[in-house]
């Protein structure tokens, strides 16, 4: 069964890294959806387009991923949907507090073949 993963992040080299390392190398394994903003996230799962799975981007313009993190979270539709933050922010109180709100905390650059690992493992448990 194909697994729906949504890339939240502005730059568009990291976007495209996923999508070809997920989305083309095992495309019966999963979809991966790009989008390049917290709105533009929100805007989605308003439509209905609900992933398994978020990887979201701490800095971006406008919404930041904490406050993605927290619309998605206070939506009952939303709320379990696993997100994992996939970030260069990597000051300690950021990656402390990531790791105990979210699902997992992954800094930039990242490994494909870890990033995949820590999918598959939230993956497994929907």
């Amino acid at each position: 069964m194909v697994k729906t993963i949504m890339v939240v992040d502005d730059n568009p080299d990291v976007t495209d890294v996923i999508k070809q390392g997920l989305g083309y190398l095992y495309p019966a394994k999963y979809k991966v959806i790009c989008v390049d903003s917290g709105k533009s996230c929100l805007r989605l799962l308003k439509d209905n387009q609900i992933p398994d799975l978020i990887l979201l981007d701490i800095i971006m313009p406008g919404m930041n991923g904490w406050d993605v993190f927290a619309k998605v979270k206070e939506n009952p539709k939303w709320r379990e949907i696993p997100i994992v933050f996939l970030t260069a922010q990597t000051d300690p109180y950021s990656e402390g507090f990531g790791k105990i709100s979210t699902d997992d905390y992954i800094e930039k650059p990242f490994d494909m073949q870890e990033l995949k690992k820590r999918i598959d493992k939230f993956l497994q448990r929907k």
